[in-house]
């Protein structure tokens, strides 16, 4: 049996050995606050976006074309119902289409799809929505039947194209600038590489090097 030096002595090589081990052990334990974590797959709410112009106006043309659609979607009779139809299909392309780019502009999903020019995409998309929300909410006013809810949708098919209207505005100055940064970019870069060759053409002790 073993007295108790032996056992004081079995206890300081096991906490020695413990504590060697735990200083070499790849696997130690992480000090990183749980708030700095990521969220669910890396997923960010750019709040900066949503508190903007674009994002309040992409908002305001989600709520505008819901509303329109829902209230297209309570007439229960129609003659003739082609302008219904169509309002129908404008109301929720462009209710599915501009929530879907709202996702991806909210949640910076578009930075991890560089191939797709995504200020030329919304430009496209505000722009079409505004021309067929125009036309749609026209055909819908000469022919309905003086409903409230043919009413209704005409009015928040007029308001939804204002909001378009004034997001392909700013869209179009948005691209523009980023065009003429684009382009100031390259022409300066062309510059300086002329100017490093021509730098390189004036020095001969640089020629006789690469020779």
């Amino acid at each position: 049996m073993r007295n108790g030096d032996d056992l004081e002595g079995f206890d300081g090589e096991a906490s020695s050995t413990s504590m060697i081990s735990g200083a070499s052990s790849p696997y130690q334990p992480t000090t990183e606050p749980v708030s700095q974590r990521r969220g669910l797959g890396g997923l960010r709410c750019d709040l900066d976006y949503l508190r903007g112009t674009l994002g309040r106006i992409k908002l305001a043309e989600v709520v505008l074309a819901l509303i329109a659609f829902i209230c297209i979607e309570t007439i229960m009779e129609c003659s003739p119902c082609e302008g219904l139809y169509f309002f129908e299909f404008v109301s929720c392309s462009a209710l599915v289409v501009t929530g879907v780019l709202l996702l991806m502009f909210s949640l910076s999903l578009h930075t991890r799809i560089p191939q797709i020019n995504w200020n030329l995409t919304d430009l496209v998309n505000t722009g079409l929505s505004t021309f067929f929300f125009f036309i749609a909410s026209v055909v819908l006013a000469a022919l309905n039947h003086k409903t409230g809810a043919e009413i209704a949708a005409v009015i928040f098919g007029f308001l939804a194209m204002a909001a378009y209207a004034v997001n392909t505005y700013l869209a179009i100055k948005k691209w523009r600038m980023n065009s003429r940064q684009q382009s100031s970019r390259q022409t300066s870069d062309y510059i300086r590489a002329r100017t490093e060759s021509r730098e390189v053409d004036h020095r001969p002790e640089i020629q006789r090097l690469d020779a």
